[in-house]
């Protein structure tokens, strides 16, 4: 039986797919650096071995998938090269894979995690369903008739798929370490368009999204009357959010959300009108939508002592935007802290300005120091360059946490891409030595 082994394990989309193999009972391993990583909790879960990278691991019955940030020339992948077995980078293995199911790819510069977790556990409620989140989080259902899964545009990636259903929830600048322009990004996405085989499910109040071509139905949700999808009489309180679908100007049905904001509200228009299209009973939909708890690193939320943690994936000016936007919906009357680890030295030179502007929505602001990634280790500017753009913000250390303990009756948000995290743990761990 060949043993599928992943270079790169501990990447979100790697440890899904390599959740859904094991899922399915084939023999699943991998390697990685030996930094731990939020993705290895579910790995170790299922007891699949995580081992160091070595051109030792690699043996004649193995099928070798790569992750996209490792080069053809990493130890692993040249050993087997030289063993001559095949080696399959990972969007072209998950395109092959999801040949089998009804597949339905969420793709977007945000929400797409959110989205494509929200989209797994409604559909699940209907149909044998499996799926692969960019939260790290996958299942594997062998009778399943649907695949939800995330399609990231990074490098066009997601051109190796061509699924029954994409839904595209927005359009915008980012990685600007591969992109060179907005109309760049735009291409990349009206060519992912042209491949889809049913239909588009795309965000109509998105000025780009409204210009993308297809060979197959294109249906609009949002906001704006011109939408197929319309949501309408929208009520937000501390509990949630409510509000009525409307379908080409008919009442289709009221939904709520436990969600805040308005991405939470486009989220989940996006999976209404998904699941319209595919007859999934309305009730269904509303039930689901109901019990949805969420992806990891998406306003997840932990109460200490008098204020509120949230840790959150969010690393462009827009996510971190609706981020605080949420806080505030559900916390009006708290202080809204927000501690942000940019991401990537070249998307913190491209979006300085923008990141300023929408970490100013918080009451006060502090900066750890830039995460480089697997591709970018450094660059010229600091974080001292986007603190003398902030007004109530400063610099924060992992050593230094506990000065957020002043904060009291407050919102603290723990934003970025990076390893942002362990700046929370820190902080935690130095709340519980002052109770001991």
């Amino acid at each position: 039986m060949t043993i599928y082994h992943f270079v790169g394990i501990k990447g979100s989309g790697m440890s899904a797919l390599a959740g859904i193999l094991d899922d399915m009972h084939f023999q699943v391993q991998g390697s990685d650096i030996e930094k731990r990583f939020f993705t290895q909790k579910g790995l170790e879960e299922k007891g699949i071995t995580i081992l160091p990278f070595d051109k030792d691991n690699i043996t004649e019955d193995m099928t070798v998938i790569a992750g996209n940030a490792f080069p053809d020339t990493h130890e692993e992948i040249e050993a087997a090269k030289e063993l001559n077995i095949p080696v399959i980078r990972y969007p072209q293995f998950l395109g092959q894979f999801m040949e089998k199911y009804t597949s339905i790819a969420v793709t977007g510069a945000h929400g797409k995690t959110s989205t494509t977790g929200l989209l797994s556990h409604v559909i699940q409620g209907a149909k044998p369903t499996s799926y692969l989140i960019g939260d790290g989080t996958g299942r594997g259902v062998e009778d399943s008739e649907y695949f939800v899964f995330e399609a990231c545009e990074y490098k066009r990636h997601f051109l190796s798929y061509y699924p029954d259903y994409t839904i595209m929830t927005n359009i915008d600048f980012d990685h600007p370490d591969y992109f060179g322009s907005i109309d760049d990004v735009f291409s990349a996405f009206q060519e992912m368009a042209m491949q889809v085989k049913k239909g588009i499910i795309a965000c109509g109040d998105d000025e780009y999204l409204q210009k993308i071509q297809a060979k197959v139905p294109v249906i609009y949700y949002g906001f704006g009357e011109e939408n197929d999808f319309q949501a309408r009489h929208v009520e937000k309180s501390t509990e949630g959010t409510t509000f009525d679908v409307y379908v080409r100007n008919n009442h289709y049905a009221t939904f709520k959300i436990n969600g805040y904001g308005d991405h939470n509200i486009m989220n989940s228009l996006a999976v209404i009108a998904l699941c319209h299209y595919e007859e999934i009973p309305v009730d269904v939909i509303q039930s689901q939508l109901l019990t949805f708890e969420g992806v990891k690193r998406r306003f997840s939320e932990k109460v200490i002592g008098s204020q509120v943690l949230i840790d959150d994936y969010a690393h462009h000016p827009t996510e971190i935007r609706a981020t605080i936007d949420a806080a505030n919906q559900k916390y009006p009357d708290r202080d809204v802290i927000a501690v942000f680890q940019p991401h990537t030295f070249t998307r913190t030179q491209t979006f300085l300005n923008e990141f300023a502007e929408s970490l100013s929505g918080a009451d006060h602001v502090y900066l750890c120091d830039i995460f480089g990634s697997a591709r970018e280790n450094q660059g010229k500017l600091t974080i001292n360059d986007l603190l003398d753009k902030i007004d109530r913000a400063e610099i924060l250390s992992e050593e230094g946490t506990a000065l957020l303990a002043k904060h009291e009756n407050s919102v603290i948000i723990f934003m970025g891409a990076g390893d942002v995290t362990k700046f929370q743990e820190a902080y935690e761990k130095s709340l519980q030595h002052e109770v001991e």
